[in-house]
């Protein structure tokens, strides 16, 4: 059985404890600065193991302290990207492997810079974008004979928008506001660039429903450097509702928020909700010749809110927590396979998706029926309070 140490109890840690310990292979610690959200979690779960502790990431002493009196194959980061690299930092030290969700493309680069030399796997970027975004365009890049155009974009949407954002709180706000906020990464004409962040618009419809993209950070994880000069153009953006990116840049821009994200993140919070009833969609789009012939192929993915250990989960916590445990899984399963810095794109698509946790991102694995039959009946049980 392996063992795993979980760091951060929110809306993204929960779920990664529960998948890993449900599935009876993985004996989980779950830690967090307030062992009271620890705890709650443990208990809604009600696995024997599954264990809940207090620990404050950001004090090196204190998690060094928490690896050598319950010592694991593995630290999974569920925390803020900014606390990343001294979780890393611990990792290397305790000779264990490490996983994150960052986005944030100077902690990745950090993060490389510790691994140098590990026997042991550091795999940042492993949720959703960066992360299974970054496997699925891979897969498709590898169908070609020669690369023109890589387009990557995900959006994680409320399914019923009602505000002026036609956006709901799916995921941190600390995270959100540092994509919106960063220099984003782009291939231009085989040349690497830095790109403005809610730059770059345009218009995508898919199943007759019309959404807008544009730039955000983080999300190409290391596809351009893997690829460099062999393909043209790569960008990653995000998808959301028509209107959205007009709004924020409202906020960030002409108010100057985006240089006061702590009020930001305040404004946010307080105005919009947050919401079970969501939709994730990856969508990958790759450009290209194939035997002579100029092609293009897609994989377009929209998966919905799910059912897992006896509650609903959203889909953006679906698809971030499926997308890690199943990389954790690999890795951990890999007798030695993996070491060092690990990108994404090291990763088969298949693999993953083929995964006992990957498995969440198969078509039909949700829908809108499932979610609405569920908050309309009552029974979406809160996702820190025991099962009846």
């Amino acid at each position: 059985m392996h063992k795993v140490l979980i760091l951060g109890a929110g809306k993204i840690g929960a779920l990664i404890s529960g998948l890993l310990a449900e599935s009876a292979s993985y004996q989980v610690h779950l830690a967090d600065v307030s062992g009271a959200a620890a705890n709650s979690v443990v208990r809604a779960h009600g696995l024997a193991n599954l264990h809940a502790h207090t620990v404050d990431a950001t004090d090196a002493r204190a998690l060094d302290a928490q690896l050598q009196n319950h010592p694991v194959d593995a630290v999974i980061s569920s925390l803020p990207f900014y606390c990343n690299v001294a979780v890393a930092e611990a990792a290397r030290r305790a000779g264990i492997h490490y996983f994150d969700l960052t986005e944030d493309v100077e902690v990745t680069r950090a993060v490389r810079k510790i691994a140098d030399g590990s026997r042991q796997a550091f795999v940042p970027q492993s949720g959703l974008a960066p992360g299974f975004i970054s496997i699925a365009a891979n897969e498709l890049m590898g169908h070609f004979d020669e690369l023109r155009t890589v387009k990557l974009r995900v959006g994680a949407l409320p399914q019923h928008p009602h505000n002026v954002l036609k956006y709901s709180l799916t995921w941190s706000t600390e995270g959100l506001i540092n994509e919106y906020g960063n220099p984003c990464e782009a291939l231009v004409d085989g040349r690497r660039i830095e790109a403005a962040p809610l730059e770059g618009l345009e218009e995508i419809e898919l199943d007759g429903t019309l959404y807008e993209a544009f730039n955000t950070s983080g999300g190409l994880g290391s596809l351009g450097e893997t690829y460099g000069a062999r393909v043209k153009n790569m960008d990653y953006k995000t998808m959301r509702y028509p209107g959205h990116c007009a709004q924020m840049r409202l906020l960030m821009n002409d108010l100057k928020l985006n240089h006061d994200r702590g009020t930001l993140k305040r404004i946010l919070e307080n105005a919009v909700p947050q919401t079970l009833q969501d939709v994730v969609i990856v969508y990958a789009a790759v450009t290209g010749t194939q035997d002579g012939d100029l092609r293009e192929e897609s994989y377009v993915n929209k998966v919905y809110p799910q059912m897992i250990a006896g509650r609903l989960w959203s889909a953006i916590q679906v698809t971030t927590a499926a997308g890690i445990t199943a990389v954790v899984d690999l890795v951990l399963n890999g007798q030695g396979k993996y070491a060092g810095f690990v990108r994404q794109e090291n990763f088969s698509l298949l693999d993953v998706i083929e995964n006992r946790f990957g498995k969440h991102y198969a078509p039909g694995a949700g829908g809108k029926e499932i979610s609405a039959q569920i908050i309309a009946s009552g029974r979406t049980g809160h996702q820190r309070t025991a099962r009846a």
